[in-house]
C-alpha cells in the first residue's frame, strides 16, 4: 500500500536513530559507587522488643520513643547472631516480633558487632512479590498470549531503564539526549512486544514519537521559563550530593519525558485499535468520516486521562499537599513554588503531548486503514445484500457519516 510506505520508512529512521543512540551513549565508566546507604546488605528478624524509656537527644528525637530491638541476623558473615539495637527514626511505625528489617554491615575493622549494623529499611520483597504474582495473573487472565508478552515488554523496559539510562547517565551523557533515545528504546520494545510488528504498531510508534517530540520540545522551553533547577525534592539533593556531575536540570527534563512515555502509548495504541474497528464495522466508511468517528471517542479518553495524570501526580505529592494546605501560604503562593511548579510543569507539558497525540494518530490509522486493509465481520455480508438497491434503481447516498 502506497500509503503506508512512508510511514514504514520513517519507522525505519527511528529504528535506526535509535540504535545507533543506544551505542554512542552508551553507559562507559558509571559512577556506580559512593551513594547514600553503601555497605553490604543483610536482612534480620526481629525476635523481641523491649522499651528502652524516652530518648534525651542521640538518634531519637525528645519525647520520641525507644524500643529496643533484639534482632537475629539471618545472612552475611555474622548470619545467626544476635545482636540489640533501638528502633531508627526512619522507621516510622510500631516494629513487632517476626518483621524483618534490612540492615546495613559497616566494612570498618575493630567496631564491635552492635556498632558494625545499622537499620535502614523494612524488608518488603516478600509482600512486593504476592502483589507482583497477583498483577501478572490478572494480566494473563485477561490477555492471555498477548498479556504474556506485555509483561515480557515490562520486564524489557525495565531492563532498558536500569541498564542502560541509568548507568548512562551516570556516566555523564547528557540527560536529555539520553533520555529521548532511552525513551524512544521504551516504545519500540514495548510496542513491538505488546502489540507485534505490523502496520497498526507503526501507527501507534509515529503517533508516540511525535508527542514524544512535542513533549521534548515544550518541556526544556517551560523548564527554562519557570527557572526550574531540579533541587526541589530531596532525592535530587542526594544526587547533588554524591554525584556532583549530573546536570539536574537536565535530570529532570528526563524525567518529564519517561514519565509521559507510559500515558503515551496507551493513548496512541487505542486511537490506531479504535480506527481499525471502526473500519472492521463498517468497511466502506469514508476516510474523514473515520477519522471524526475516532476522534469522538479520542475526545472523551483525553478528558479521562488528563484527570488521571493530574491525579496521579497529586496522589504522589499528597504529603507535600498537606503540608502546603496548613502553612499558612495563598493557593497562588502555593503553586509557584518550586516543588509544586516543578510537578505542574510535569503534569500540563504531558498533557498537551497527550492532546496532541490523539489527532495525529487518528490521522495516520485513518489514511493507511483503506476498506480493502480490512476484512468485514460475518454479518456485515448479509447487511450489505439487504441494503442493495433493486435492479434498475440508483442507490442512495448514505448520510450517517458525519
Amino acid at each position: 500500500m502506497r500509503a503506508a510506505r512512508p510511514l514504514f520508512a520513517a519507522a525505519a529512521v527511528i529504528v535506526v536513530l535509535t540504535v545507533l543512540g543506544l551505542v554512542l551513549l552508551r553507559p562507559v565508566g558509571a559512577q556506580l559507587t559512593g551513594g547514600p546507604d553503601r555497605g553490604e546488605r543483610v536482612q534480620a528478624t526481629v525476635t523481641a522488643t523491649a522499651a528502652c524509656g524516652p530518648a534525651s537527644g542521640g538518634d531519637l528525637a525528645v519525647g520520641e520513643e525507644c524500643v529496643l530491638l533484639t534482632l537475629n541476623l539471618e545472612n552475611g558473615p555474622e548470619a545467626g547472631a544476635a545482636l540489640q539495637l533501638r528502633n531508627d527514626p526512619e522507621i516510622k511505625r510500631q516494629v513487632a516480633v517476626g518483621d524483618r528489617l534490612v540492615l546495613v554491615r559497616a566494612g570498618e575493622v575493630g567496631l564491635a558487632l552492635v556498632d558494625r549494623y545499622q537499620i535502614v529499611d523494612v524488608e518488603r520483597s516478600r509482600s512486593l512479590l504476592v502483589l507482583g504474582v497477583l498483577f501478572a495473573v490478572a494480566v494473563l487472565a485477561l490477555g492471555r498470549w498477548r498479556g504474556a508478552l506485555a509483561l515480557v515488554g515490562l520486564g524489557a523496559s525495565l531492563l532498558v531503564v536500569v541498564g542502560w539510562l541509568v548507568p548512562a547517565l551516570l556516566s555523564g551523557r547528557p540527560p536529555l539526549l539520553t533520555a529521548t533515545v532511552g525513551a524512544s528504546a521504551v516504545m519500540l520494545v514495548a510496542l513491538a512486544l505488546s502489540h507485534g510488528v505490523s502496520l497498526r504498531t507503526t501507527v501507534a510508534l509515529l503517533g508516540t514519537a511525535s508527542s514524544l517530540l512535542l513533549i521534548l520540545a515544550m518541556s526544556t522551553v517551560a523548564v527554562q521559563a519557570a527557572s526550574l533547577t531540579g533541587l526541589t525534592s530531596e532525592e535530587a539533593q542526594y544526587v547533588r550530593i554524591y554525584f556532583a556531575d549530573i546536570d539536574l536540570r537536565g535530570l529532570l527534563l528526563a524525567g518529564v519525558v519517561i514519565g509521559a512515555l507510559g500515558i503515551l502509548d496507551d493513548v496512541t495504541v487505542t486511537q490506531v485499535s479504535t480506527v481499525w474497528e471502526l473500519r472492521r464495522a463498517s468497511p466502506t466508511m469514508p476516510g474523514p468520516a473515520l477519522f471524526a468517528a475516532g476522534l469522538r471517542v479520542g475526545r472523551d479518553h483525553i478528558a479521562s486521562t488528563v484527570n488521571t495524570l493530574l491525579l496521579a501526580y497529586a496522589g504522589a505529592s499528597l504529603p507535600l499537599l498537606v503540608i502546603f494546605s496548613t502553612s499558612g501560604q495563598s493557593l497562588g503562593a502555593s503553586l509557584t513554588s518550586g516543588v509544586v511548579a516543578q510537578e505542574l510543569v510535569r503534569t500540563l507539558v504531558g498533557s498537551i503531548g497527550l492532546v496532541a497525540a490523539v489527532p495525529v494518530t487518528t490521522a495516520l490509522a485513518a489514511l493507511v486503514c483503506p476498506p480493502e486493509s480490512v476484512r468485514p465481520g460475518p454479518s456485515s455480508e448479509p447487511a450489505a445484500r439487504s441494503s442493495a438497491a433493486p435492479p434498475g434503481r440508483r442507490p442512495r447516498r448514505g448520510r450517517s457519516w458525519s
